[in-house]
């Protein structure tokens, strides 16, 4: 029967990386997985494994991360995978990690870009499933704001607001359709971004451990620390639209939706999915059977898919 099908990886694939928190030396291994089970981490230091889903409902922890909490088990900075699985578009995945934290590699989201494509990206037999925003729905928290509106392609705007010279001076707000823009060549390469300020305060609350100038653009009061500068124009901005793309595909399937934000982060993005998956009148389930039944912008994000 012809669809838009659901993905996996084609072999499994493994990488080592600090933790940018816990500072701690990880282990991550990617395996595919079969149709319709999501996105699971599993905790395979732990004896028996503990698994956690890729869920909204399962975010427990949202200090400058998104940790999946089951129990006392934790599996945090999970948004840059999550991120990149959703740019590739892949709904099925096992994800092995031996400690509590998805290593930070270089900051960004390309490294798990790279992994995924060099472990191959094959289709399975069955329908691809969308989460299609009916509603708009709006969550604020002081002059924060996030909110999701119906759109058939996936699009996303966003601006930020630091009074700091280097972010003014790159840019603080971008549009992003991914039916006309490349996650890969746009998003994904932008990295996590400090001030040199916070790190003592961080490492106070047990965070920022692992942080250094090869995974975050560290800031002091005037300009970037990073002898390479920025790698692109607002790399500030496309990192959280980046975070943005990770802490939404937690809703567990892609989204047919526009997200308008402004100053928002992990926290404010998961209040914002709950508020949707809990309104049963704002969003419903999307399929494509048929080629002749794609819209044109969702036909344009997966353009090498095959409808056989």
């Amino acid at each position: 029967m012809p669809m838009l099908k659901q993905r996996t990886l084609r072999s499994a694939i493994a990488t080592t990386g600090i933790g940018l928190h816990s500072g701690r030396r990880v282990r991550l291994v990617l395996r595919p997985a079969p149709p319709h089970s999501g996105i699971l981490f599993h905790r395979v230091d732990l004896t028996p494994v503990v698994t956690v889903r890729a869920d909204a409902y399962a975010v427990g922890d949202t200090r400058l991360a998104s940790c999946l909490v089951r129990g006392d088990v934790k599996i945090s900075t999970v948004e840059h995978l999550m991120s990149a699985a959703a740019g590739l578009g892949i709904d099925n995945l096992n994800v092995d990690v031996d400690g509590e934290e998805i290593p930070i590699l270089d900051g960004s989201a390309m490294p798990f870009v790279f992994l995924m494509q060099a472990a191959g990206i094959e289709e399975q037999p069955a329908l691809k499933r969308f989460i299609r925003v009916a509603r708009t729905v709006c969550v604020e928290e002081g002059d924060k704001w996030a909110r999701l509106e119906p759109y058939e392609g996936f699009r996303l705007d966003f601006s930020i607001r630091f009074n700091h010279p280097a972010i003014d001076k790159s840019g603080a707000r971008i549009t992003v359709d991914f039916a006309d823009q490349s996650y890969v060549r746009e998003i994904a390469p932008a990295r996590t971004f400090g001030f040199v300020h916070e790190v003592e305060a961080l490492r106070a609350q047990g965070l920022a451990q692992g942080g250094s100038l090869h995974n975050a653009i560290v800031m002091d009061e005037y300009r970037v620390l990073n002898e390479e500068g920025l790698r692109a124009p607002a790399e500030f901005v496309r990192h959280k639209v980046l975070d943005a793309v990770g802490d939404l595909y937690l809703a567990g399937a892609p989204m047919l939706a526009a997200f308008v934000a402004h100053k928002s982060g992990h926290a404010l993005n998961n209040r914002l999915l709950r508020a949707l998956l809990s309104n049963q009148e704002a969003w419903e389930w999307a399929s494509f059977a048929e080629a002749s039944s794609l819209p044109s912008r969702i036909a344009r994000l997966y353009p090498e898919a095959s409808f056989a």
